[in-house]
């Protein structure tokens, strides 16, 4: 037995994979943990039962057995440092801090290619629907892995497509949302008042969609925003609330520069859920956009919807702004945050979505 101290961003499924243990053994070595959900707060120790190496199992990078949040990303920074000093060299591969969030997390960007065509992939948007954050980085390691052997993947020529295209992902817009919903709110925590008061004093998290602030980060775009804010919450709320007035948020502005700075053809925006693409806003969208979420609906079997009938979204603004195509995806199926066993379909329904982007 060796005693564990917990860490910023720790889950019990996390701890778990980290030991190589099942939840369920942390459970019954901590009786007061009470079930593979309970959060766990920085400082605490947990027991952890010894167990043997050959009795560890390796997993599939396409499997989900613990949560992802922006103390993981990091870790997947070094590893694609580690791994990839190479094409980070020759500049096909860059990751670069576009800002940061209300906490200062840092908000990254991942540049693949050194194509004249831009192309913007983002998730994370809402702090309970982590899993298109696990999907985009997921999807960039497997891209960077075939790429690097120069195979193809599921058909899709790599090596000549960067070369015409150069694709920017920004796996994590609210890193600090993200890591509430998934470790919860302690004394030490900087937002603690502010928080409880948002959540009117509720100590669970998994309803939460914001930031930190209570803003939500999809509600803060220029188009429509008014009329948004007016049918939403009018205080800082755990969803919905698109706050005092368009872009004030810096996760929002980080991302409102990046694309002011960026020339992109075309954007996709992963959220969940509900397996449908929608594609147009109050009629701004080019006629292309049409034929090109079909192309996506093909090799997803997501359903092309044209519109959410809603306002102040990030695609919403896009299409208003540049009158080029813009797409949510909306991966999965159930409530927010998804099951870890969501993770397959939502990997085998959209890889193929996010490589046929690439090609439009």
């Amino acid at each position: 037995m060796r005693a564990y101290t917990v860490k910023k961003g720790d889950t019990i499924r996390k701890v778990a994979v980290k030991f190589g243990i099942r939840p369920f053994d942390l459970l019954l070595f901590n009786r007061h943990v009470i079930h593979e959900n309970s959060y766990i707060y920085p400082g605490e120790v947990l027991e952890i039962p010894e167990i043997k190496k050959e009795l560890a199992k390796k997993y599939s990078p396409f499997q989900c057995l613990c949560e992802y949040g922006p103390v993981d990303m990091e870790m997947d920074v070094n590893l694609l440092h580690d791994n990839y000093l190479d094409l980070i060299s020759s500049e096909f591969l860059s990751i670069d801090t576009i800002g940061e969030s209300v906490l200062s997390h840092p908000i990254l960007s991942f540049k693949i290619g050194n194509g004249k065509k831009k192309i913007f992939y983002s998730g994370g948007w809402h702090a309970n629907e982590w899993l298109t954050s696990k999907f985009l980085m997921t999807f960039i390691k497997e891209l960077l892995v075939h790429y690097k052997k120069k195979q193809r993947w599921h058909g899709y020529e790599l090596e000549n497509l960067f070369k015409q295209v150069t694709l920017y992902i920004v796996p994590l817009v609210n890193p600090d949302g993200v890591e509430l919903v998934q470790q919860g709110i302690y004394s030490e925590h900087p937002m603690y008042k502010e928080v409880l008061t948002i959540n009117k004093g509720c100590m669970e998290f998994n309803h939460w969609s914001s930031n930190i602030r209570g803003v939500d980060l999809n509600h803060q775009w220029p188009a429509g925003w008014e009329i948004e804010a007016d049918e939403s919450p009018q205080q800082p709320w755990p969803r919905h609330y698109s706050g005092t007035a368009p872009l004030t948020e810096p996760e929002a502005r980080a991302i409102y520069d990046f694309t002011r700075l960026h020339d992109f053809s075309h954007v996709l925006a992963f959220h969940s859920q509900g397996q449908v693409i929608y594609w147009g806003y109050r009629g701004y969208e080019p006629p292309e956009s049409k034929e090109m979420v079909e192309r996506l609906s093909l090799v997803s079997s997501y359903v092309p919807v044209h519109t959410a009938e809603s306002d102040g979204g990030y695609k919403d603004w896009f299409i208003q702004e540049t009158r080029r195509p813009g797409f949510t995806i909306e991966v999965g199926v159930g409530t927010n945050p998804l099951p870890l066993s969501s993770f397959s379909e939502i990997w085998s329904n959209n890889v193929l979505l996010a490589l046929e982007g690439l090609i439009l």
